[in-house]
């Protein structure tokens, strides 16, 4: 999973270079920071949806004006509207981005559509990808496309090594 930088005329690695991880998941999961704050201890780079780049992620309460208040239940016509608006079209070009940047997509469970999304593009994207399931867990035949399942986030480090 990571690399080394080899000083130029030594045989003798310098540094490792960890990939970059984007971790998938809901605004709800609370497990999401554990698992931002455990990765980014262990060395690697990570992208906090929630967070980006230290700042504050999109959420859809922050377009009031379409009633997008409460995500889970809007008018259709609301939200094409909404997903016009240049708030979250900044959203979707931060995380796309971070998407395209990263090699390793770890999708923490419970989660939504939007992180669902993510990892099946991750996977058709040929991106190194696993799950990190709850307990106890809904089963999901198209996670047999994942190239890891984790029962829980120490397995996940070790598998990341």
């Amino acid at each position: 999973m990571s690399d080394f930088v080899m000083e130029l005329g030594s045989d003798e690695p310098i540094k490792e270079i960890k990939p970059y991880i984007y971790v998938a998941s809901s605004w709800r999961n609370p497990n999401q920071h554990n698992v931002v704050v455990r990765l980014r201890a262990e060395g690697y780079g990570v992208y906090d949806f929630r967070h980006p780049n230290g700042g504050k992620g999109f959420a859809w309460s922050d377009i009031e004006e379409h009633g997008m208040h409460n995500h889970d239940s809007v008018p259709a016509t609301n939200f094409i509207v909404a997903l016009q608006h240049p708030l979250a079209k900044e959203g979707l070009r931060r995380d796309y981005e971070a998407m395209q940047r990263a090699s390793i997509f770890v999708l923490v469970l419970p989660c939504e559509r939007d992180a669902h999304l993510e990892l099946g593009w991750a996977v058709g994207a040929g991106k190194e990808t696993v799950v990190l399931l709850d307990n106890p867990c809904k089963a999901s035949l198209m996670y047999g496309l994942v190239d890891h399942l984790s029962p829980d986030i120490d397995d996940l480090v070790e598998w990341l090594k």
